[in-house]
């Protein structure tokens, strides 16, 4: 059956219009010229203060609605990028190829890739109201913030001065009626293994293992839901058959993206010619001992093996023991959930990337909390069994949580017109994701901050898709709150 792409003919038609308009512009984190140009272009052509500023971030300034020049100013926030992840069974360039969007059902999903409605409803929202003369509202700022999903780079970088608005309301939030006041905060850790290849033994022969068919997901909304990690199991297996077949451990890959949990790994082997069968069998009976542990999570998840030629070289056999019983041993997953709070997550890490060149391992984390002493607690554990291995550990790109205030002006006013319109109070809450209201509001003291957002689900993989219904509340919603803002 043919797919329905004509997403820009849904309603509201002028945010269905712009986040057509933004699936056609490649914008992968770290690659932001296009999508920069773009915004800047889209509010001088509307006769709009509009800039990038010195960390990539795009500022559109609309004046108030004649009369209301007296409400506070509003900053509506979003952030350019998208995080490029695709099923390896798609051709796919993320740089240059347009997202093929489409409409099923309820839902707005691509083929094979992640969508990019985080957050480009949020940015196509924002761009409504700038080309919109019929919504009134304040004094208007739109600050779309660069490589948020990579490091949340464009928002540490802003500076105190370049925006004027007291309230900000950030648009990035993936649950419609639900609205957030805090979020965690995060770090990234980078472990390093060094080593020189040793020779390998030509009796041998090489597989290459590959664990396939995982959902992945957000590493922060999704972490709760026990989903596998592609990272985990592929070193649970490696472990299983270093030790029982003599198989030596030659190049490994699995996960590439900090912030999305690994849906595939990789690795190449070397075993005995006489113990290829044995080799075989052990990883079918590991597969169904995976799907018996998760196969009404991941039913789709599959172990193969294919014959390859002898790698060059092999991996020292301490390293790789070092690595396997690092990997192994390594923290991953919810830590700790809120205490009181139920089933809201406090700290967890994310084993994203693990990564072989034939010199060295990188392996890479994403440690999040909205406890800073529990995020430190977590990178301890995580120095130090990388360190019993003997591997460089660092961490960098930290970004403060942020905490809630339940006494917040714009709280009130945000829920008491979602009551208004919908006729029932929304959930407030606190999100165990990276929003950039912790960073900003440290960087403009006092700033009065809300998120919400409409319905996405399997952010941050090529499962995301968001709601059609929730987008049209969003946009009501929003366009509502805008007239309701308190004065100055």
């Amino acid at each position: 059956m043919e797919k329905n792409r004509a997403i820009e003919q849904l309603q509201p038609t002028a945010v269905w219009q712009n986040f057509k308009a933004l699936t056609q512009i490649p914008r992968p984190s770290g690659k932001r010229d296009l999508i920069a140009k773009y915004l800047v272009d889209f509010g001088k052509n509307r006769g709009l203060e509009s800039f990038e500023d010195e960390a990539g971030n795009v500022i559109i300034r609309k004046p108030a609605t004649p009369g209301l020049e007296n409400l506070k100013g509003v900053i509506l926030q979003g952030h350019m990028d998208m995080v490029p992840q695709k099923n390896a069974s798609v051709n796919h360039d993320f740089e240059k190829d347009p997202i093929d969007a489409y409409i099923d059902g309820e839902w707005v999903a691509a083929n094979q890739t992640t969508l990019g409605a985080d957050n480009g409803i949020g940015v196509a929202a924002a761009l409504s109201v700038l080309q919109s003369k019929e919504i009134p509202h304040g004094p208007l700022e739109v600050l779309i913030t660069a490589d948020e999903e990579t490091g949340m780079y464009g928002a540490v970088g802003l500076k105190n001065g370049t925006l004027k608005g007291e309230v900000l309301l950030n648009m990035d939030s993936e649950d419609e009626g639900e609205l957030y006041v805090g979020c965690a905060g995060g770090i990234n850790g980078k472990i390093s293994f060094a080593y020189k290849e040793e020779p390998v033994y030509h009796g041998d022969v090489a597989y290459k293992i590959s664990l396939t068919g995982l959902k992945g997901g957000h590493s922060g909304m999704d972490i709760n839901l026990g989903r596998a990690n592609a990272n985990k199991l592929l070193f649970r297996l490696l472990k299983y058959v270093v030790s029982s077949f003599e198989a030596r451990l030659a190049s490994v890959e699995g996960g590439n993206l900090r912030n999305a949990i690994p849906r595939e790994a990789f690795a190449v082997v070397t075993v005995p010619e006489e113990g290829q069968d044995d080799l075989l069998t052990a990883l079918s009976e590991m597969e169904a001992t995976f799907k018996s542990e998760y196969g009404v999570i991941e039913p789709g998840l599959k172990i193969t093996a294919e014959p390859v030629d002898l790698p060059e070289g092999l991996m020292p056999e301490f390293v790789q023991d070092d690595l396997i019983n690092s990997i192994t041993a390594c923290p991953n997953g919810v830590l700790r959930f809120t205490p009181g709070m139920g089933d809201v997550v406090e700290t967890s890490s994310n084993l994203a990337i693990v990564k072989s060149d034939g010199s060295s391992i990188q392996v890479a984390f994403l440690i999040r909390s909205s406890v800073e002493s529990m995020k430190e607690e977590l990178c301890s554990m995580i120095e130090s069994v990388f360190s019993l291995a003997g591997a460089k550990v660092e961490f960098s790109g930290g970004y403060p949580g942020w905490q809630p205030n339940f006494d917040s002006p714009i709280l009130k006013v945000m829920s008491a017109v979602y009551n208004e319109k919908f006729g029932k109070k929304p959930e407030i809450k606190v999100i165990h994701a990276g929003l950039e209201c912790g960073i900003i509001g440290s960087a403009i003291p006092g700033l009065d901050m809300i998120s919400f957002g409409p319905t996405i689900r399997h952010p941050h993989s090529p499962d995301e898709k968001v709601n059609i219904a929730t987008v049209a509340k969003f946009w009501d919603y929003l366009t509502a709150a805008l007239k309701s803002i308190p004065v100055k």
